[in-house]
């Protein structure tokens, strides 16, 4: 009975430290879940976040010892609960905070993400800390022995420690998303504070406005949402965000980036990736896929049915496009995140039947299985190309770029096979690049090295690393396959030069630091972050038409990174037309398209921006200046017509530049074939006719004006129809007229 006794004198003191020790490593991951939507994940990130949690607990173990001694056991413990679910609610508001702070990045990237992450999660971590010692006083305060009592906190700490990460890894994070388990680890202690001073009027005022706060939060409601962004509560939503989930690995979301084209790009952890074009699969439009299909379509010449091996899907935008041109072929995909299959099929445009076999596991493990099944008799042929697309801008998986891992990649590849990796470093190639190339030397005889040629748009660069048994003409294969595609192939100098700048570092699975290696990287990524996160803001306070403030965030996002600067500069040029300021609309629209030579894979918006200043130099009377921009406009999207041709967008904007600068034909042939392609747009009938009508070609006119009618009919307007009727009159009088003077 003694015993029965002692055992529930120490229940609630190991209920309560169960509780704790689940919300403390609750807490923990969910922190670096949250860190990293901002700062990437690095090891600069998980070090800090969990330097800070368990500095946060020595302080608070030190502080809740001091209060043990002095204070009430239970109102102690009622405090510092209610303060815990307080400094929950904090975290999340510092936390979105924290995204808009400039002065952090006057320091260097280690001590940014250090005082990121202190400022956010010290003080919650620090209450949680105070709170295990007061558990210990109210344990021995019940009676047993020491050893007893430490034993049993210890034991029940622990315990709600396991229950606590598995279910938050497993079940909470994937099924609710990070922010909604800070406000259950906050209700979670405020609960705890309540029962153990239930009469504290102040705590149940707290609790009352917890719960308004977790409604304005969490709620579904407009209206809470409206007052949770006020509040800095959530972050405001972005209405061209098109789809979300939180899966194990990560955070993923879908961003439209424009209309026409319906040009969407995967998110994940907020980290921009591939960029893809809705119905037209076969235009790439990131440099790392331009080159992978470059050297596929130059290699596999003579093969029939290449079989191809995707390491990791970056979005499944490169499977598709293999998948199209070679509808024979075999292509499989390692993907560890069956997340971004889901979101490719929902909004992305992957469809079944394409012919892409995709399995869902690490890549290092598929790579290994694959390995072994083909040692084993059971994998009948091996792959002609392989392809990496797993290592991130910012998050490179050392497991998949040492020599180990690079010689189970030779295992797979036919003898004249090939292995392109895809990665990103700084524009002169860094040490991550010089890492990789030294590495990748140690089991193939033949490494190339292509990149982005050195642009003021960016401080980092794209390249791809060419890698086989065989010599390879990359040269003479880009060139082949888009004689406008700019690129620098690296000659043997400079990748010497860049492995000597790695300290000719060779990684292994014992020794790759790869963290360090990608550190430049990863401080310019956030800037990046922080320039589209700019731009967001922009287009909000745009579409509330506050234009000043709107512009001021447009003119921030393009300081903070060159690559976004045509978009950011086009959009402060947009703004200024709403303004009526036709001035400034043309300074923007001049800083939009300085330095164009090398737009990369912007050449859409770099035409469009000389479109837009071409529009504006005529306005204010400078034809000659506008002409020129018209021809460059022009220029440009006859480029990417060239590998794109059935762009609709490109062929519409084309149309609409050459008939402004006088080429009335060449309009006409433009609007033609945008009419083709979509036949159910009747602005381009309008258009085509009336530049028909221009140049006197009545028949072509009355033609193009007769399907324009036929398609308002099938609309169902048919008072537009009518009216459209008297245009066909009167083009057939003019007609009449032509041939009779």
């Amino acid at each position: 009975m003694g015993r029965l006794r002692d055992v529930l004198r120490l229940f609630v003191p190991g209920a309560t430290a169960f509780l704790v020790g689940g919300c403390v490593t609750a807490f923990g991951l969910v922190a670096t879940r949250l860190a990293s939507s901002s700062l990437g994940t690095s090891l600069y990130t998980w070090t800090s976040v969990f330097g800070v949690l368990l500095a946060g607990l020595v302080l608070g173990g030190y502080l809740g010892g001091r209060f043990a001694d002095r204070f009430h056991v239970r109102r102690t413990l009622a405090v510092l609960f209610g303060l815990s679910s307080a400094a929950c609610v904090a975290a999340i508001v510092l936390n979105n905070l924290a995204n808009h702070w400039l002065w952090p990045w006057q320091v260097s990237w280690p001590c940014h993400v250090l005082l990121h992450v202190s400022a956010v999660f010290l003080i919650p971590s620090l209450l949680l800390g105070a709170v295990i010692p007061v558990i210990a006083k109210m344990a021995l305060n019940a009676g047993p022995t020491l050893g007893r009592a430490a034993g049993v906190l210890c034991a029940w700490g622990a315990a709600g420690s396991i229950v606590g990460m598995s279910l938050t890894a497993f079940y909470l994070v994937p099924s609710y998303g990070c922010t909604a388990i800070v406000w259950l680890i906050g209700a979670a202690l405020l609960g705890m504070a309540l029962l153990y001073w239930t009469s504290c009027w102040a705590l149940c005022l707290w609790a009352m406005v917890f719960a308004t706060l977790g409604v304005m939060g969490m709620g579904p409601a407009e209206w809470a949402r409206e007052a949770g962004v006020g509040v800095c509560l959530r972050e405001a939503r972005d209405p061209n965000v098109i789809y979300e989930d939180e899966t194990p690995y990560g955070h993923i979301a879908v961003r439209r980036m424009s209309d026409r084209p319906n040009r969407r790009s995967l998110l994940r952890d907020r980290i921009g990736g591939t960029e893809f074009v809705i119905g037209e699969v076969t235009r790439l439009h990131d440099f790392h896929t331009n080159v992978f299909a470059a050297l596929t379509h130059g290699v596999a010449e003579g093969k029939s049915v290449p079989s191809m091996l995707v390491l990791g899907s970056g979005g499944y935008a490169f499977p598709q496009y293999i998948a199209t041109v070679w509808p024979e072929a075999r292509v499989h995909v390692v993907e560890i995140d069956a997340g971004v299959t889901g979101a490719a099929r929902q909004v992305l445009d992957l469809k079944e039947g394409m012919g892409i076999e995709a399995v869902h596991m690490d890549v290092r493990y598929g790579v290994e299985q694959l390995a072994r099944e083909r040692d084993a008799g059971q994998s009948p042929r091996s792959y002609d190309f392989i392809f990496a697309d797993a290592v991130g801008s910012e998050s490179v998986p050392f497991q998949l770029v040492t020599q180990e891992f690079n010689e189970k990649v030779a295992g797979l590849l036919a003898e004249d096979g090939a292995y392109m990796l895809a990665l990103v470093d700084t524009c002169e190639g860094g040490r991550l690049l010089g890492a990789l190339v030294g590495t990748l030397r140690q089991t193939f005889s033949h490494v190339e090295v292509i990149g982005e040629p050195p642009s003021r748009q960016s401080a980092l660069s794209s390249f791809v690393v060419f890698a086989a048994q065989h010599a390879c003409d990359a040269r003479r294969l880009l060139e082949g396959f888009d004689r406008h595609m700019t690129f620098r192939l690296l000659d043997e100098s400079d990748v010497t030069r860049i492995h000597a700048g790695s300290s000719h570092l060779v990684l292994t699975d014992d020794y790759a630091p790869v963290e360090d290696l990608v550190a430049p990287v990863v401080r310019q990524g956030a800037r990046w972050r922080l320039a589209r996160r700019c731009l967001r803001e922009a287009e909000q306070l745009w579409a509330q038409r506050h234009y000043g403030q709107s512009a001021q965030r447009y003119q921030r996002a393009a300081q903070l990174d060159a690559s976004v600067a045509i978009e950011a500069w086009s959009r402060v040029g947009a703004v200024r037309l709403a303004q009526d300021d036709w001035a400034g609309a043309i300074e923007a629209f001049q800083n939009a398209v300085a330095g164009g030579e090398n737009a990369g894979p912007q050449k859409m918006a770099l035409a469009s921006a000389h479109r837009n200043l071409a529009i504006a130099l005529q306005k204010t009377g400078r034809r000659a200046e506008a002409r020129v921009h018209l021809t460059e406009a022009a220029k440009w999207f006859r480029i990417d017509l060239e590998r794109n041709p059935n762009s609709v967008v490109s062929w519409d904007r084309l149309g609409d530049v050459l008939a402004r600068a006088g080429d009335l034909k060449g309009a006409c042939e433009a609007f033609d074939r945008a009419t083709v392609l979509e036949p159910k747009n009747l602005a381009h009938y309008e258009r085509l006719a009336k530049l028909l009508e221009d140049q006197h070609r009545y028949e072509e006119a009355i033609s193009v004006v007769r399907r324009h009618i036929a398609l308002l009919k099938e609309l169902g307007r048919r008072d537009v129809a009518l009216q459209m009727g008297q245009y066909v009159d009167f083009l057939e009088y003019q007609k009449v007229k032509q041939r009779h003077p």
